[in-house]
């Protein structure tokens, strides 16, 4: 039996793959991806720039030699800016959308494997959340309490958990009747065993997707708390805050305040959007094939 199910394993794994190779423009989103996290990580290790004391002798000067995106209302150079801007939007980004994505899947497995009254409670306590609307649930939160790295992970991830709760639990109340859980339960195997070892790798694959999504959320969010004064103080940066310090100049001509932040922000969530849409493919072709 072993023996057999190796084989139909396999193909399904390598017509994913295929898939995913197949889909252009997701391979272009990856390797976008790819060279953003250098540009954000590695960058300032060749290009060192001052980005805590200011220099207002140099300020708000057009791109040129020294300084090739220019520099900002108190002298920052803006591509030292650009590269510490989104090193902080990826890491908030990310941690928010693995932290909303675990819990909100432990969430769901849980209320859609118990059921009953539990299941009740706990997807009510779901939708009064989605019943508020999200930014302005952020707001309020982010208005309270003194904007960090930390505070703003945990922040949007408070507010990103809901989907994948409820993505998660639709998909348990599917595979919990199926025959390998049954007989888990029949085996005297706990909730726990049967959510952990057999409800949730077989999710996998919505969890995943979701989480690529979450991802591309995630600093959208982010980049709109900054705009609107909400994000993390200066002397840090986000591509946020840098689109709000711009918009302002943008009137007197300094384009270069503004046009680069945005451009990477709606780079990096349409290269996050077209991952997830090839994951979700490329795994929606496994399964059907298992």
């Amino acid at each position: 039996m072993t023996t057999a199910a190796l084989p139909a394993r396999r193909p399904g794994f390598r017509a994913a793959a295929r898939i995913f190779l197949e889909h252009r423009l997701a391979v272009g989103g990856a390797v976008l991806l790819l060279l953003f996290v250098a540009f954000c990580f590695l960058g300032p290790l060749v290009y060192h720039t001052e980005q805590v004391a200011t220099n207002l002798a140099g300020a708000d000067l057009p791109p040129g030699p020294g300084h090739p995106l220019g520099t900002d209302d108190v002298g920052y150079d803006e591509l030292g800016r650009l590269m510490a801007g989104g090193r902080t939007s990826l890491e908030i980004g990310v941690a928010a959308a693995l932290l909303a994505t675990v819990f909100g899947t432990l969430w769901g497995a849980i209320a859609g494997y118990v059921g009953g009254f539990a299941d009740a409670v706990m997807m009510r306590i779901v939708d009064t959340f989605l019943a508020i609307p999200t930014l302005f649930f952020l707001l309020i939160l982010a208005a309270i309490f003194t904007p960090t790295v930390s505070l703003l992970i945990v922040v949007v991830s408070f507010g990103a958990w809901l989907s994948p709760a409820r993505l998660v639990r639709g998909e348990t109340l599917s595979l919990r009747t199926r025959e390998y859980v049954q007989a888990v339960r029949m085996m005297g195997g706990g909730g726990r065993r049967a959510v952990l070892r057999h409800v949730l790798p077989n999710a996998v694959g919505t969890i995943v997707v979701n989480a690529t999504f979450q991802v591309a959320d995630a600093i959208l969010l982010v980049a709109s708390l900054s705009y609107l004064g909400l994000g993390i103080a200066p002397p840090h940066a986000d591509w946020g805050n840098m689109l709000a310090g711009g918009a302002d100049a943008v009137q007197n001509g300094y384009w270069w305040l503004i046009l680069p932040p945005g451009f990477a922000i709606m780079l990096v969530v349409v290269a996050f959007n077209l991952l997830g849409d090839a994951l979700r493919d490329a795994l929606e072709v496994r399964l059907r094939r298992r």
